[in-house]
């Protein structure tokens, strides 16, 4: 039997903590090993408790959630992130996503919706849909969208041709099945591609990988 997903919960709401607490503690899958009510407690929360995801809330009075999004990020041990928001199309979110969360969701997204984040960000899937994120890069890509264009291609120009192909797919979307099957290669050979390309990149997870292939306008 596999591990239960260990997730931290960091809102300074205590009825979402509270409420998300309950929520996902009754599964036999997941673990709630731990609270935060602000992002000044997430680094050592997370030291404390090792979760494998955290649900962290985007705006906290003294430490916000893209402000501990990338100090835990910056750690070699870091766990994925979920961003908890109110709204769907906020600049705070891709912001977040840049700096390494793993995908977002609503404070009033269906608890199914949201047990299925969670399981999706351990097994290193993103929580989020290629349409949103075109939808929050169109909205806030900012820059000039020629620089930012050829910078994007310019990083992907370090890849090999395979790689890209995965990357152009990840940025469509596609899982390591569909991605596979796409291109013919069995998924551990997907795997080992997008192991490479991240490092390549120096990027942490796929969502910061869709991210790119949009900035470079290859999707």
């Amino acid at each position: 039997m596999e591990a239960a997903i260990r997730v931290l919960v960091v809102d300074d709401d205590a009825l979402v903590r509270a409420g998300l607490s309950m929520m996902l503690g009754g599964l036999d899958d997941i673990r709630i090993v731990g609270e935060a009510a602000d992002g000044a407690e997430v680094v050592d929360a997370v030291a404390r408790h090792r979760p494998h995801v955290v649900l962290m809330d985007i705006r906290m009075p003294k430490v916000d959630g893209l402000a501990a999004t990338e100090a835990l990020r910056a750690r070699q041990d870091a766990p994925e992130i979920i961003v908890l928001t109110t709204f769907d199309a906020d600049e705070h979110v891709l912001r977040a996503l840049r700096a390494g969360a793993s995908g977002f969701v609503l404070k009033d997204t269906p608890p199914a919706e949201i047990v299925r984040a969670v399981r999706s960000v351990a097994r290193g899937e993103p929580a989020l849909s290629p349409t949103v994120t075109r939808r929050l890069m169109d909205q806030f890509g900012g820059g000039p969208v020629h620089d930012q264009r050829r910078q994007a291609r310019d990083r992907l120009a370090r890849l090999s041709d395979r790689e890209r192909d995965v990357a152009i797919a990840i940025g469509r979307g596609r899982s390591n099945a569909e991605i596979a099957g796409e291109l013919f290669m069995s998924v551990g050979t997907v795997k080992a591609h997008i192991t490479r390309l991240l490092t390549k990149l120096e990027l942490n997870n796929r969502v910061q990988v869709a991210l790119l292939v949009h900035d470079a306008g290859l999707v």
